[in-house]
C-alpha cells in the first residue's frame, strides 16, 4: 500500500512540475509588427466540410496578411463542399479549389489530400489548415517571422479550442491536458531527440523548399496521426521543428456534439504513448486509479495534498491553453471519466482495426 500511495504521488508531482514548467515558460506563439511578404499557400484539405467551410475561407479572406494563396482540395465530397468552394473562390483570385484524386492503395484520406494539395502550391512556406477552424489577424505574419528567426523546417500550433456544448466542454480540454501535463513544450524545438516530438494537423506551416525535398506526407501516407509522424520525421532528419500554443491567433471547433468528440479523438488517442496499449494503461492506473486509491485511505492530508496538486494542475494548464480554469476543475472528475472511455474505445479500435471516420476505414 506504501508503495502503490509513493508511485501515484511521485507521478502526480513529476506531472505538476511539467505542467508548472509550462506555466513558467508559457509556450505561445508571439504577436509581431514586423511585416513579412513572402508568398504563403494555404493548403485546405475538405471532405464533407459544408457546414463550416466557409467559416475558415471568410477568416482567411478578411485577415490582415496578403501574399498568398488559398488552395482547397475536395477529397471525395458527397455532401455540397465542392460547390460551396468553387462560388466562393469564382469572385476572389487568390483562392482555388480543386477535385482529389480516388485515394491510392496504401494511402490514408489526409496524409493523400495533403500530398496532392502541396504538389499545387507555389509559396515560399505550405501552411496546411483544417476546414473547421478560424483564423485572426497577425496569425500568418507571426508564423513567418518564427519561421525565420529560428529557421524552422516545420511550425506546428495548437489551436485555441471552440467548445459550445456541454459534451464538447466535457471532452476537448483533454487535449491540452494531456500535451501540458506530460510534456515540456518547450523541448520539442530545444532537444533534437524525436521522443519529445507533439504537433497538431490544425496548424502545420512547412519551409517549402525542405518539404518538397522530403516529401513529408509521403512519409507518413498510411499513418493515422500523421502530424506526430511527420514532426519525428522532421527531428530525425536533424532539420529544426517547434510546436506552441496559438495564443488566441486560430481557433477551431474540432467537434459538436459529446459523441463526435469521443469517436472523434478516440482516433488519434494512443499516439502520445507511441501506439502502445501496456503504455496507455499504466498511465490510465496511474491517472484515475491513484487517486481513487488515495481517497480510500481517507487520510485527510494526502487527499487535500492530492486535491491540491490536481486543481493547481488544471488551473495552469486552462489559462495556458486559454480555457476555463473553474469549468475544468469543477468538470475535472467527468473528464477523467471520458478519459478512460476514450482510451478504452481506441484500444478495441487498435485491437480489431476497425476505426471509421467520414465514410472512411482508417
Amino acid at each position: 500500500m506504501i508503495i502503490a500511495l509513493a508511485t501515484v504521488f511521485i507521478f502526480l508531482i513529476l506531472r505538476f512540475a511539467v505542467t508548472l514548467f509550462n506555466f513558467i515558460s508559457d509556450p505561445k506563439l508571439r504577436r509581431v509588427n514586423r511585416r513579412y511578404h513572402d508568398l504563403v499557400s494555404i493548403l485546405i484539405p475538405a471532405r464533407n466540410e459544408e457546414e463550416n467551410i466557409l467559416t475558415l475561407l471568410h477568416s482567411i479572406d478578411s485577415q490582415d496578411y496578403q501574399d498568398y494563396e488559398v488552395i482547397i482540395l475536395d477529397d471525395d465530397s458527397t455532401d455540397r463542399t465542392y460547390a460551396i468552394c468553387e462560388d466562393f473562390a469564382a469572385t476572389r483570385s487568390r483562392f482555388s479549389v480543386v477535385k482529389g484524386e480516388p485515394l491510392k492503395e496504401g494511402w490514408l484520406g489526409k496524409p493523400y489530400a495533403c500530398h496532392q494539395l502541396a504538389q499545387h502550391a507555389k509559396g515560399i512556406y505550405m501552411l496546411f489548415l483544417d476546414a473547421d477552424e478560424q483564423v485572426y489577424d497577425g496569425l500568418i505574419n507571426s508564423a513567418v517571422h518564427r519561421m525565420q528567426a529560428k529557421g524552422l523546417a516545420l511550425l506546428s500550433l495548437f489551436t485555441n479550442q471552440d467548445m459550445r456544448s456541454f459534451g464538447e466542454k466535457a471532452v476537448v480540454p483533454l487535449m491540452h491536458y494531456i500535451l501540458l501535463n506530460l510534456l515540456p513544450v518547450r523541448l520539442i524545438y530545444l532537444l533534437k531527440n524525436p521522443a519529445f516530438a507533439a504537433a497538431s494537423g490544425q496548424f502545420m506551416l512547412f519551409n517549402a523548399a525542405v518539404y518538397r525535398q522530403y516529401q513529408w506526407h509521403l512519409l507518413s501516407k498510411d499513418r493515422v496521426v500523421e502530424d506526430i509522424e511527420i514532426i519525428k520525421q522532421v527531428k530525425l532528419e536533424k532539420l529544426p521543428a517547434e510546436s506552441l500554443l496559438a495564443n488566441g491567433l486560430i481557433s477551431c471547433r474540432m467537434y459538436t456534439n459529446y459523441q463526435d468528440a469521443i469517436k472523434g479523438f478516440s482516433k488519434n488517442f494512443l499516439a502520445p504513448f507511441n501506439y502502445s496499449i501496456i503504455g496507455f494503461l499504466f498511465y490510465l492506473v496511474l491517472v484515475i486509479g491513484g487517486p481513487l486509491l488515495v481517497i480510500t485511505t481517507l487520510n485527510l492530508p494526502l487527499i487535500l495534498m492530492m486535491c491540491g496538486l490536481i486543481v493547481l494542475s488544471r488551473v495552469m494548464i486552462s489559462l495556458t491553453a486559454g480555457q476555463n480554469a473553474w469549468l475544468n476543475s469543477i468538470l475535472h472528475p467527468f473528464q477523467m471519466f471520458n478519459l478512460m472511455l476514450i482510451g478504452l474505445v481506441a484500444i478495441q479500435n487498435q485491437l480489431t482495426n476497425n476505426h471509421t471516420w467520414k465514410g472512411r476505414r482508417v
